[in-house]
């Protein structure tokens, strides 16, 4: 029946001299809520490992609080319950270099990860790549169509490459499969306003833009540098 929790925490209990103190219904329930745990964990786990996080074990702690951080923590404590995601809102979040986007970000989508939402964390640069070897293998449609079922995609370091004419249609193709669908978050150290500069064709910038921004909350990191606090 692979019960193997449940039959471990009660062989546990047979080999405690002390379980004949609690009652019947404590003893069922530590025998059930031990399955629950573990049967939970593992489907995390494998969630965990699918979204690929760079902070696999990011957290939302009161670090947010700091002062010197300047940080939406309202925004952030309500961006974690996740219920953007269930409406397919998108994400944008921006700031200096070493403010803590990646972390945050990743500590969302361990939020997300709780409730089993399913997501895939990659830099742009690599999503390009991968969007490129997609079609030198015959596998772009199968690959789009995964990015495009995910409930939660993350996009980092976007704007770091020159998206040309190929890039311009391949990112397209990917952030409106998801449109109004599924929930997309992008993060970058360049502002909002110039991502549209970003892009060498203006027909498809304007359209990726349109995606991306007409459906996102945002969150701005221009606090101290967690990397070099002194900054």
């Amino acid at each position: 029946m692979k019960l193997s929790s449940m039959a471990d925490t009660l062989e546990k209990q047979l080999a405690n001299p002390n379980s004949g103190l609690q009652s019947f219904d404590e003893r069922i329930s530590e025998i059930i809520c031990s399955e629950w745990d573990t049967r939970y964990n593992k489907k995390f786990n494998r969630f965990l490992k699918k979204a690929t996080l760079k902070y696999p074990a990011a957290d939302i702690d009161e670090s947010i609080y700091d002062a010197d951080r300047f940080l939406d923590t309202t925004t952030i404590e309500r961006l974690a319950a996740c219920n953007w995601i269930d409406e397919g809102k998108n994400l944008l979040i921006t700031g200096s270099t070493g403010s803590g986007k990646t972390y945050i970000s990743n500590a969302l989508c361990i939020s997300a990860l709780r409730l089993f939402h399913t997501v895939r964390y990659v830099k742009a640069s690599t999503l390009i790549y991968e969007l490129e070897q997609a079609q030198v293998t015959g596998e772009y449609l199968n690959y789009t169509k995964k990015l495009a079922a995910l409930d939660l995609l993350v996009i980092d370091d976007f704007g770091l490459m020159e998206l040309d004419i190929d890039k311009c249609r391949n990112l397209f193709e990917v952030i409106d499969s998801r449109d109004c669908r599924h929930s997309t978050m992008v993060i970058s150290q360049i502002p909002v306003s110039s991502w549209y500069e970003l892009f060498q064709d203006n027909t498809y910038a304007d359209a990726c833009m349109d995606r991306i921004i007409h459906n996102a909350y945002r969150l701005e990191f221009n606090g101290r540098n967690m990397r070099n606090p002194s900054k």
